[in-house]
């Protein structure tokens, strides 16, 4: 059977603020490692449902074998951006809750033909479905260094961004940038380490690069947009998020929506202890509304 490397962060918390009850029917629209799946299968029991969502085909296909005990999961190779058209397809008029982890899953890092572990000597890729889109190589390679530029300041605030745009293009015209490990040392000779060594500071510009070859921040709008109008009255959506723009434009969409009530005034933050065992979710931040009913 596969196995999984991932841990979900917050899980408790989770659970608490989609307040889930037995025969509930529930969304996971990033399934990735099955963790918050799994426990949302355990809370509504066999007389509930969880619709699981991913657009990663190698974790639909994992995570479904891992769960394959739990006939009440259903999962499903889609963004969740497109989640009414999955619940139509389904037969779901509304669901009682939804949660959407952003981050990064620890079996796409692990995944060395993915590029998004900064020391992967295989393709630079970094798109979560790598049957459609455009590869961050593809990327590097076309894009002006003031485009660059935008795109790593934009998305991984990155301060030195002009610098390591200019880089990227000096180095591709005389060799292709086609691995991670490609990338990571370019930045690496133009950002300097921090001194406490924890972040690489390759970080910030793999983030930029991931987030525009996966158009993750237009997906996330679409998907606040949509997601309102599938919940029950009283119905919860729950939304786990890593960076500073995705968690401003939650904020802004649920304080905004006509159809929401914010239930979080502030974000929850994962525990010094969850922290100490799971680094990844030292940026967590997650914020939850409800719906009003009609």
């Amino acid at each position: 059977m596969p196995s999984t490397e991932h841990v979900p962060v917050m899980p408790a918390e989770c659970l608490e603020q989609l307040a889930l009850r037995e025969g509930a029917t529930v969304v996971d629209g990033t399934m990735g490692g099955g963790g918050h799946t799994r426990l949302f299968a355990e809370a509504v029991g066999p007389t509930g449902r969880v619709i699981a969502l991913d657009w990663d085909p190698g974790a639909v296909e994992r995570t479904s074998e891992m769960l394959a005990d739990l006939k009440h999961v259903t999962p499903i190779y889609a963004s969740y951006a497109h989640l009414p058209e999955v619940l139509s397809e389904l037969g779901v008029e509304s669901v009682d809750g939804i949660l959407l982890d952003l981050g990064l899953s620890s079996d796409q890092l692990a995944d060395r033909e993915r590029g998004f572990s900064f020391h992967a000597d295989g393709p630079l890729d970094l798109r979560f479905d790598p049957t459609s889109g455009e590869p961050a190589s593809k990327l590097l390679a076309r894009l002006s260094a003031e485009h660059l530029a935008d795109i790593i300041y934009q998305y991984g605030e990155e301060r030195l961004s002009r610098r390591i745009a200019r880089k990227i293009v000096e180095r591709r015209r005389q060799e292709p940038i086609e691995t991670a490990a490609d990338l990571a040392s370019i930045v690496r000779s133009c950002v300097p380490r921090s001194k406490n060594h924890r972040i690489d500071p390759a970080t910030r510009t793999f983030q930029a690069l991931r987030i525009a070859v996966n158009d993750e921040l237009h997906n996330l709008e679409v998907a606040l947009a949509r997601m309102p109008s599938v919940l029950a009255g009283h119905g919860r959506l729950a939304v786990i998020s890593f960076h500073s723009l995705e968690d401003r434009m939650v904020k802004l969409a649920f304080r905004d929506s006509e159809q929401l009530e914010v239930v979080t005034r502030k974000p929850l933050v994962a525990t010094a202890a969850e922290q100490a065992v799971n680094p990844r979710s030292r940026s967590a931040k997650l914020r939850v509304a409800e719906r009003v009913a009609p």
